[in-house]
C-alpha cells in the first residue's frame, strides 16, 4: 500500500476549486451512508439534500470529477465512492501523528472512524516525561524530544495539534522542519506557516460562538413577532360607534375603540 509522504492527492493538479474539494468529503458522507443501505444509484435531488447542498451545485462540483451521472438513472453510489475517494487521496495509507495527548488527544487517538476513512494513527507524542510509555488507544506514548525521529521513522504525513495555544506554533513549527506538510490545527489559535504547507483549523469554541449567535437572532425574531400586531386568537374588538345628524337624517360613524 502506498504511503501518504510519497504521493498527494491530484485535486491542485486538476485544477478543482478549493470550495469544491471541501464539499467532497460531505458528498463521500452521504454516498457512504446509501453505500451500507445498499442503494445501487442516487438522483443528484436525492443527493445534494442528504449533503446539505443544491443540486446546482453538486452536478458542478461533480462535473470537475468528470462524472455527470445518466439521465432518469442518477449516480451510481458505488463508483462515485471510489471516484472521490480517489480525488481526495483516501485510497492509500495517510500516517497521522497526534501531538499533545490531554483528553482532546486521548479521544482523537480512540476513535475508530479514521482507520476506514484512509488515516493511520502512526504516532502520539506528547511534552510531559510521566507521559512516555503510557499506552493510549494501545499506542505507546512518545516524548516531544524525538519528535524528528518520530516523523521521520512513520512516514507521518499529517500532523494533528492537541496541545494548549501557547504550545502550539513551536509544535508547528517542528512538524515543519520534520517534513510534515499538512496539520489539523484543534488549539485556539492562528499557526504561522511557510508557503507549501496546510493548515486546517478546528476551533469548537468558535463554532458554538456562531451558533449562539443564530440562536440570540431566533430568540430576537420571536420576541419581536410576539411584540408586532395583534394576538390573532385574541377576540375581535368591537368598534365603538355614535350617531349624528346627516341629511338624510341618523348616519353612524366609526369611532376608533
Amino acid at each position: 500500500m502506498a504511503t501518504g509522504r510519497n504521493h498527494r492527492p491530484a485535486t491542485r493538479s486538476r485544477g478543482i476549486p478549493e470550495a469544491t474539494v471541501a464539499r467532497l468529503p460531505l458528498y463521500l458522507r452521504a454516498l457512504t451512508a446509501l453505500s451500507e443501505r445498499s442503494v445501487p444509484t442516487v438522483s443528484s435531488e436525492e443527493l445534494a439534500a442528504a449533503a446539505g447542498v443544491n443540486s446546482a451545485k453538486l452536478r458542478k462540483d461533480f462535473s470537475y470529477l468528470g462524472s455527470y451521472g445518466t439521465r432518469g438513472v442518477g449516480y451510481d453510489v458505488e463508483y462515485l465512492v471510489y471516484q472521490i475517494s480517489r480525488e481526495l487521496g483516501l485510497t492509500q495509507d495517510w500516517p497521522v501523528a497526534i501531538v499533545g495527548i490531554g483528553n482532546l488527544g486521548a479521544a482523537l487517538a480512540n476513535y475508530g472512524g479514521f482507520a476506514s476513512r484512509g488515516f493511520r494513527v502512526a504516532a502520539l507524542i506528547d511534552a510531559d516525561p510521566a507521559m512516555a510509555g503510557t499506552p493510549v488507544a494501545g499506542i505507546p506514548v512518545q516524548h516531544a524530544d524525538d519528535l524528528d525521529r518520530i516523523i521521520s521513522e512513520n512516514g507521518v504525513s499529517i500532523g494533528v495539534i492537541t496541545t494548549p495555544p501557547g504550545a502550539a506554533q513551536q509544535v508547528c513549527d517542528r512538524l515543519v522542519a520534520a517534513g510534515v506538510t499538512s496539520i489539523l490545527n484543534f488549539a485556539p489559535t492562528v499557526l504561522s506557516v511557510p508557503d507549501g504547507v496546510d493548515v486546517r483549523k478546528v476551533d469548537l469554541s468558535i463554532e458554538l460562538q456562531i451558533l449562539a449567535f443564530h440562536e440570540q437572532r431566533k430568540a430576537g425574531e420571536e420576541a419581536a413577532s410576539s411584540d408586532s400586531g395583534p394576538d390573532p386568537d385574541a377576540p375581535p374588538v368591537r368598534a365603538a360607534t355614535s350617531s349624528r345628524k346627516g341629511p338624510d337624517g341618523d348616519m353612524p360613524a366609526v369611532m376608533p375603540a
